[in-house]
Formats: C-alpha cells, structure tokens, sequence
C-alpha cells in the first residue's frame, strides 16, 4: 500500500477527539452577573471556573484537550439569555452551564437551545443546569438536550417533609413565596407533601409576591403574625429571602423557614445572625462543616487557595465533571453520542457516587437537610459570610430515597 493511501486510511479510524484535539471545546456560563442577584451568579461563575481550570490541569479530556469557558450575563432575563445563547453558539460553544436565572429563564433558555438543535443537527447544543430546580424540566417538559445536575423542587420539599415530620412544635404554616413558576411550585409541594408527613399541620395562609422588588417585607411580616403561623415556608432567595427574615426580626418574630437554597446564597447567614431570632432550615447536597465527606473537604480547601473565596457548590464543580466523563466515554465531542454517554453515567464525585437518570435526564444525588445556627464546636464547627454562625446537620437523604416518579417521555432523536 502506498505511503499516502495508508495515511488515509489511518486519519479514517482515527477518533474524532485526535483530529480536533488542538480546538478547545467551548462551555458557555449564562447566569446573572450584573443586578441584584450578581452576587448569586458570581458565585456560580467562580465555581464553574474553578473545576474547568482543574479539569484542564489534570488532562481529564482525551488527547490533550482542554475546556474554554465562555461567559455570559443574563441579566436575569428570558429574552436576554436566547440572545447570548445564540452570541455563545456563534462562538463555538458546545454546552451551556446555567441555573442561576430563575426557573423562568432557564426554561426558555432549553426550549432555546432544542428549536437550534433541532435546526442545524451536528451542531447541537447540550445545556447543564446546576440550580434551576422546576420539576417539569425533567418531567413533562423534559428534553433530550437538557441534563439537571441539582435534585428538583420535589426532592427538596419531599427531604423537609421528613424532617418535619419529627419537629410536633411546627404546627401552623404560611406560605409565602416569589411570584413566577418555581416559587408557585415551592408553595404546592409544600402543602401537598407537609400535608401528607404531619396532616396535623394547618396551612394559615399563602401569598405570592413579584421576585426581587420588595424592598421592605414589613407588610408581609404583619400578614403572618395576624395569620398565628409560626413557620413559615418560602422558597425566597438571595435579597427576597435575607429582607425578609430582617423583617421579621425587626417585628419580634421567632419564626422557623423552610427553604430550598438560603445557605448558598451570598448574605443569607449574615442576615439570619444579625437578626438574632428565627431559625431558617434548609436544604442543599453539602453544607460547609458538615462531617463525613472528607473529599468535598479537599476540594473546598484548594478552591480556598486558588479563587480566596469560599467553597459551597459541589453541583456546581460536578457539573462539567460531568462532561468530562461522559467526553471520555463517548470517545467523541459529536453532541449526540455525548449526551447519550451521559444517560445512566455514574460519577463518584466529591460528594460520594452520583447517577444521572436515563429517563428524565435528572441526577439522583444526596441532600442534606440544615439548620443556620451559631458556632458552638461540636454540631457547627465552621462559620460563613464572615460570621460565627454556620450550619448544622438535621438530616441526610439518598437521591435515591427522595428519586420522584418521572412523567418524562422523552423524545430522543
């Protein structure tokens, strides 16, 4: 066989990953860095950034590959985020990284991505979402290009639930939550699954709220107390939730909250210390100070060196982990392969082994339910937000034992 003929045939079985090995492989960040929840997305960013730049340090893709992140501010808008996902499209990217946003915007977002998908196949794109919790987007809104890396509104309600169900001194509960999907759905499942643990529960009042423009929640405050409720169960976040725990505060309210994020936000356990009453439990796959992981440990500790800021999200740093293994598996960037190597892939992350559900494309990992406290050395060992008040431990769930029945029927293509 001549030289030239056998060279041919050789770059013919050669894997994809080798003729492209020299091209980076694009991520685009879309979440809020500009507005009031900045603060939330810069978090995000920083995680995102920091398991990229690790992953590129360890070779983790075939063929000397590296990752190139991409980033984007959605402002907190629908529109805003189908505008940079076409800029990050335009640009090369092969996979979104997102959540921050709102339920809201993220789903436009993937409905976004899948009408581009479905026009330019080849080219597609997959979109990770780390934070944006709406169960429809893995159940009767599911879609074959979208991939959840956080446990949905259902698993963390169904995890409080439990937990309530030993605290008898919760007995009369309002509702009050921002008004656009996900805080609808935080308000439903809270009725629907407290109402089936403790069926002693009164439900004294429910109210919604437009997301991230009440300055003074006074009046709301007032409405709980003429109520009678002593918990309150609100899937409030950033700004909405620390205004209105000061709020109650400054009402002489001891209030419980139940909640699906407030430790992760920025400013949460500074707003909870200062306020010096009422108890705000809530519930994520980690909590810094929690005992028994030490990996998520190391990782916390490098992540401290390399970006000076403190480490909270092991779904955010899994997530294009995520992506690497299932690069690594498929042998191939196509976008089509890669996302069927991302279906039933298990991870053993940082956080113990992970399982990314074929049928709803909804990773199964553990939750931690958690109370904000202080520092007392034996049950909150670790302070946050420059305070000495952390988290303590109340209880932890498999994704397994809080895995929902999926009304997903996905349409692969």
């Amino acid at each position: 066989m001549p030289w030239r003929h056998a060279a041919a045939a050789i770059l013919c079985v050669l894997p994809a990953w080798a003729t492209a090995q020299q091209q980076p492989y694009k991520i685009a960040f879309i979440d809020p860095l500009s507005g009031p929840f900045a603060a939330v997305g810069e978090v995000m960013l920083l995680h995102t950034r920091f398991a990229i730049e690790e992953l590129n340090a360890q070779g983790a893709l075939p063929q000397g590959r590296q990752f190139e992140l991409l980033e984007f501010d959605s402002k907190l808008s629908a529109q805003e985020s189908q505008t940079v996902l076409q800029a990050a499209i335009d640009q090369g990217a092969r996979a979104i990284v997102t959540g921050g946003s709102g339920s809201s915007v993220v789903s436009a977002l993937v409905q976004s991505a899948a009408r581009w998908n479905q026009r330019n196949p080849g080219k597609e794109v997959i979109v990770f979402n780390h934070s944006s919790i709406d169960p429809e987007l893995t159940g009767k809104r599911c879609n074959f290009w979208h991939f959840q890396t956080e446990a949905n509104t259902a698993m963390k309600m169904q995890a409080l639930a439990r937990y309530i169900q030993k605290q008898p001194d919760i007995k009369n509960v309002y509702l009050l939550n921002q008004d656009y999907a996900h805080g609808q759905q935080w308000a439903s499942y809270g009725k629907q699954m407290v109402a089936q643990a403790r069926p002693d529960v009164r439900f004294v009042g429910e109210q919604l709220h437009a997301i991230g423009r009440i300055k003074d929640f006074s009046p709301y405050v007032g409405q709980i107390r003429q109520a009678g409720a002593d918990s309150v169960i609100t899937g409030n976040w950033g700004p909405d939730l620390n205004l209105l725990v000061r709020a109650a505060s400054e009402a002489g309210m001891d209030l419980r909250y139940f909640n699906h994020s407030a430790g992760a936000m920025p400013g949460t356990v500074m707003a909870v210390s200062q306020a010096g009453m009422g108890q705000l439990t809530w519930v994520a796959e980690w909590h810094p100070g929690q005992k028994g992981v030490p990996k998520v440990d190391a990782l916390a500790k490098a992540y401290q060196v390399r970006t000076g800021k403190p480490f909270l999200s092991p779904r955010i740093d899994l997530t294009p982990r995520l992506l690497a293994a299932a690069l690594k598996k498929a042998g191939s960037d196509t976008p089509k392969e890669v996302a069927r190597a991302l279906e039933g892939l298990t991870l053993h992350s940082s956080i113990g082994p992970v399982h990314m559900r074929a049928e709803d494309h909804q990773l199964l990992l553990p939750q931690v339910v958690n109370t904000i406290a202080p520092v007392d050395g034996e049950h909150v060992t670790v302070g946050w937000d420059g305070v000495d008040w952390g988290f303590r431990t109340e209880a932890v769930f498999s994704g397994e034992e809080l895995a929902q029945v999926s009304q997903c029927q996905m349409q692969r293509p």
